[in-house]
């Protein structure tokens, strides 16, 4: 099975446009992440959800 749990695939993880570049946050938490980030208090999109549901069919 793919391992789906990261920041980007949360419905917190927000990303922002800047001058410097790309800055990518948790809503959430209220501080900087990065995409690839684990943290125990995930909580996956909806159709990162239906993703995972799809991959465990197959």
């Amino acid at each position: 099975m793919k391992d789906f749990h990261c920041c980007a695939t949360c419905r917190n993880f927000q990303a922002e446009k800047k001058p410097a570049g790309m800055v990518y946050y948790c809503s959430r938490l209220g501080f900087e992440t990065k995409t690839n980030y684990k943290f125990d208090c995930w909580s996956p999109k909806k159709s990162i959800i239906e993703l995972m549901d799809k991959s465990k069919q197959e």
